[in-house]
């Protein structure tokens, strides 16, 4: 695989972001706002965080059948991605709260997860935010095992069947944390050439190797040597706990990008991509905000992914009022704003999406 140095090239000059940039900033100084969380984002994550531990406790107590355990880890799992998505990912983009000590504090949640954040900040925060939709660099759309999620992919015949196979390869994601991170340091280093990214520090493959054994110790030695469960009770009720993190986590990230509407542009023979970052964004990102306030309350606001790719350090708690800001903005430079009615409408687009990519 061979990477150059992507830049976008606004060559329409389109003012399109310092307008949206400065109606934003106005609306939280007339409305006497701060851009992070604040309070409201703290509770939620001291919530999100009970919803895995609490659980993991009750396990630990031992009072609880084999069924009621199952079910127990189950809901680890809902609490696995509520984590990712309302507190880890607000967290290490610095939106959860204006002090650097709790965002670190709570970006640090990923080690709970299997994940690290370092490999998150440079793979999320700096590539998919900034490429996105960009294949062989948007790590999201690129080189899933047995997935073609973009149209640069190499098309294999067993695609045809993805979108009948493809919610239980998501559901197996967060299974990948366990190793990704560790493939990801020759990725990045081969990237660095290109500037994109650096090359991984030695100091962080000793944090990677420390918290990925922490994380194994947490999850399986302490219950497996504290509890009288066997080793197949607990293997069945780790499956369970990731498999439900996965498919929530997988689904909600491609219903934002792979979906109809949502490009996914080629640099030039130079490494350009014919646009203005802003407008990159619009073009590869999709919302699908409905009226379930409660979802996009669970799902971290990633129900507005538009907002969230253009303003990556404003806590997700604002969205949903920057949204109409966004629209308009958008509608009166002339750009598309990629919506989707709600959840299922977004569900039925990326089924057809995938169906698209596996019949070509």
């Amino acid at each position: 695989m061979k990477y150059q140095k992507i830049k976008f090239n606004n060559v329409e000059k389109s003012t399109f972001f310092p307008t949206l940039r400065q109606r934003v900033d106005q609306h939280f100084s007339a409305n006497n706002l701060c851009k992070s969380g604040g309070k409201k984002i703290i509770y939620k994550a001291f919530f999100m965080l009970s919803l895995y531990l609490i659980p993991y406790l009750l396990i630990l107590s031992g009072y609880f059948s084999g069924l009621a355990m199952f079910a127990l880890a189950i809901i680890m799992g809902f609490g696995v991605a509520g984590v990712g998505m309302s507190v880890m990912h607000d967290a290490i983009h610095g939106s959860l709260a204006t002090s650097n000590i709790l965002n670190k504090f709570f970006g640090a949640s990923i080690y709970l997860l299997g994940g690290n954040a370092y490999n998150w900040e440079v793979q999320h925060n700096r590539l998919h935010h900034t490429y996105t939709n960009i294949h062989e660099v948007d790590e999201d759309i690129t080189g899933k095992f047995l997935l073609r999620l973009s149209f640069q992919e190499k098309q294999k015949s067993i695609h045809r069947f993805q979108h009948i196979y493809a919610f239980f390869l998501y559901s197996l994601m967060t299974f990948s944390f366990l190793w990704k991170d560790f493939k990801e340091i020759s990725l990045f280093n081969k990237m660095s050439k290109t500037g994109m990214t650096k090359p991984f520090p030695k100091r962080e493959l000793v944090k990677l190797v420390a918290t990925k054994l922490a994380y194994v110790v947490f999850i399986a030695v302490i219950p497996l040597y504290f509890t009288s469960i066997t080793f197949g009770e607990w293997t069945i009720g780790f499956f369970a706990m990731h498999c439900t993190a996965g498919m929530i986590l997988s689904t909600v990230f491609q219903m934002a990008h792979v979906v109809e509407g949502v490009e996914q542009p080629e640099p030039n023979c130079r490494g350009c991509v014919e646009n203005a970052w802003a407008v990159h964004q619009l073009q590869t990102t999709s919302n699908f905000a409905g009226k379930n306030r409660f979802l996009s309350w669970y799902i971290g606001g990633l129900d507005y992914q538009i907002e969230h790719h253009l303003f990556p350090s404003i806590s997700h708690i604002h969205y949903h009022a920057l949204s109409p800001i966004v629209r308009e903005t958008a509608i009166e430079f002339g750009l598309d704003y990629n919506a989707k009615a709600n959840f299922a409408d977004a569900l039925g687009s990326h089924i057809r999406m995938l169906k698209s990519m596996g019949a070509r």
